[in-house]
């Protein structure tokens, strides 16, 4: 079968597309033919090594949906022939409130789905929603599931709230605003690109600000008089504005850091006084990816897709990713 290899650290132009042995599946396991699958930024991550656990050479990729072609002993026969989606992880545990401390997101140093064939327990696949296209369906796992779990478990967010989703454009930010209109809140955005703040509005968002503005939270504020959750995945300078725009008993979510640490601490009179909520949150479980693949069929939600790359050219999408130039997410179509 055909996978792609990282076989040194350096970027996305270190990947490799290589033939190797197809995989047979383990006791309890499912073997999936994959027909897309979808980049995330972990896998940009991992070609320049940062990333905790590296190991290679390994094969990343988190996020695919294919067809069931093979069993391994022990694994319900009814899986056989089945269109799936797979849960992104492994060993969340038994605790719903955090994961144990072996879980570990599919793709290095497990091998990953950027490949034609993938094994996994028969309990990680789950059937796929009959609307969504095979690139659809790809889009959805570590993203969808991130974001699902930030705004819906952690974030407790209810119809009629005010929701804030910094950094618009990436996956989990986009699948946060997608989750956030069809639970029937009022949701607003930040972003750096006034065009992909209008692609928010066409999405659905109330309204939105550039954070390159240098009174971007008082625009904010004004705007939404207050907000009751913050989704943010950004961290670095931008984190003081966010809290500031709390309403009281407001909830700030944390997901991500892709701008580092914040420069300067929080006013803690306003954090006890406000009564607010600072959670961390990261990924999910798999009752948790149940719930919200249920939550895309009733209510038919199909993710926003960026671009859709053939499986050859997976350097180019990783490069796409890195620029930040997308609006959703990037799909490889395999086969």
């Amino acid at each position: 079968m055909k996978t792609v290899v990282l076989p040194q650290l350096g970027g996305p132009e270190q990947l490799r597309i290589v033939e190797v042995a197809t995989p047979e599946p383990g006791p309890g396991q499912v073997r999936v033919r994959l027909h897309a699958s979808a980049l995330n930024r972990r896998d940009v991550w991992i070609t320049f090594g940062q990333y905790p656990g590296m190991k290679l050479p390994c094969t990343t990729g988190s996020d695919g949906a294919g067809v069931v072609d093979q069993l391994g002993p022990g694994a319900p026969p009814e899986w056989l022939g089945q269109e799936v989606m797979l849960y992104p992880a492994y060993d969340w545990g038994a605790n719903p409130r955090f994961p144990s401390p072996s879980f570990r997101v599919l793709g290095m140093p497990d091998p990953g789905t950027f490949a034609d064939y993938i094994c996994v327990p028969a309990s990680h696949v789950f059937p796929k929603p009959a609307f969504l296209s095979w690139e659809q369906a790809a889009a959805i796992p570590l993203a969808g599931l991130t974001s699902w779990r930030a705004l819906v478990t952690q974030g407790a967010v209810q119809a009629g709230e005010t929701v804030l989703v910094t950094g618009i454009g990436g996956g989990v930010a986009t699948f946060a605003l997608k989750w956030a209109v069809a639970l029937g809140t009022r949701a607003f955005v930040t972003s750096g690109d006034e065009a992909k703040l209008e692609q928010a509005r066409q999405m659905g968002a109330a309204g939105g600000v550039n954070y390159r503005a240098d009174d971007w939270d008082k625009q904010l504020a004004k705007l939404t008089g207050g907000v009751d959750v913050v989704i943010d995945g950004t961290g670095g300078a931008a984190f003081k504005g966010c809290f500031a725009v709390l309403k009281p008993a407001g909830r700030l979510v944390i997901y991500g850091a892709t701008a580092g640490n914040p420069p300067t601490g929080l006013e803690m009179a306003k954090l006890f006084f406000r009564q607010a909520h600072i959670i961390g949150s990261t990924m999910g479980s798999p009752e948790e990816f149940a719930a919200m693949l249920r939550f895309v069929a009733e209510r038919r939600i199909e993710p926003v897709i960026d671009q859709v790359f053939p499986f050859d050219q997976v350097v180019a999408a990783h490069q796409r990713l890195l620029a930040a130039q997308q609006l959703g997410k990037i799909v490889l179509r395999h086969g």
